[in-house]
């Protein structure tokens, strides 16, 4: 598969993904409607064709979602909108008197040649913390403490990033497709 184009505002996105995969993708944004759902392979597979039908070749595309244990499957795949309509602290506060602080971190890359979708997930259990911390990362990052971590990914060194990233873990499914040989 050649002429990849990743489906990103994101400058820093496809910069890291084009270096982290040691392959050119070229990136792109568009603005798509996305669907409301809150399973997350539903939701890249949509953009994933709404994509290609708007630039006519193959597409990359990915989201995530962060889902509280004890708010079933919120925010999940609506992380963005909590974040931006609310804000991290307000998210931290939605728990306090919960059952338990629990939460999933996942994130689903969708490959489409107009043909064929592959689908590369990864996910990593872990909790919120009580406020958020640090100013690392993006999104979620200041309040999700990775299982075994007692630092959320926002305080992670670069080293610690690499190691517990549920995103490389992804990344690596991908890169192992686009260089497997044909």
């Amino acid at each position: 598969m050649s002429d990849i184009v990743f489906i990103t505002g994101n400058q820093h996105k496809a910069d890291y993904l084009a270096k982290w995969l040691n392959v050119p993708i070229a990136h792109r944004k568009l603005d798509l409607d996305e669907i409301q759902s809150l399973d997350l392979r539903i939701v890249v597979e949509d953009k994933a064709r709404r994509a290609y039908d708007m630039i006519g070749g193959t597409v990359l595309v990915e989201d995530v979602s962060l889902r509280f244990d004890a708010l079933g499957q919120l925010p999940g795949t609506f992380v963005k909108w909590f974040i931006q309509e609310i804000g991290t602290e307000r998210m931290c506060r939605m728990l306090d008197n919960q059952p338990t602080r629990c939460a999933l971190a996942a994130i689903c890359y969708c490959l489409y040649d107009g043909k064929t979708m592959h689908f590369f997930e990864s996910s990593m259990c872990g909790v919120i913390a009580d406020h958020p911390r640090g100013h690392k990362g993006f999104g979620w990052d200041e309040i999700f403490i990775s299982d075994g971590m007692d630092k959320t990914r926002a305080e992670l060194d670069d080293d610690e990033q690499m190691r517990t990233s549920m995103r490389h873990e992804a990344q690596d499914q991908l890169r192992a497709f686009l260089t497997q040989p044909k």
